[in-house]
């Protein structure tokens, strides 16, 4: 049975490890695009679309970029919410 437990062990650690990857390049993105108020608050959108998978925690066919997709929407939902940061071009057309 020790001969089962190093795999499982390194499967769920590279599950955890594109969870990882993945929820930080889609906080950076939000991030780039939005600013880090709403970067924050998508993590948390993020992780509760995570908790609510129907994979179970430990298994190893997680699709963690639908995840994502689902974090986005809910990020697109309500598009009154969400401004552009400005770029520095439009700060000199202001000027």
């Amino acid at each position: 049975m020790d001969g089962n437990k190093p795999f499982s062990s390194s499967v769920y650690q590279e599950q955890e490890t594109r969870e990882d990857e993945e929820l930080s390049a889609f906080t950076q993105a939000v991030a780039d695009e939005f600013g880090p108020q709403q970067a924050s608050l998508s993590e948390r959108d993020w992780l509760d679309e995570s908790d609510s998978m129907d994979a179970p925690p430990l298994s190893t066919v997680r699709n963690w970029r639908a995840v994502s997709i689902a974090a986005a929407f809910r990020l697109a939902d309500d598009p009154d919410d969400l401004a552009p940061l400005p770029s520095d071009n439009d700060e000199r057309k202001r000027q």
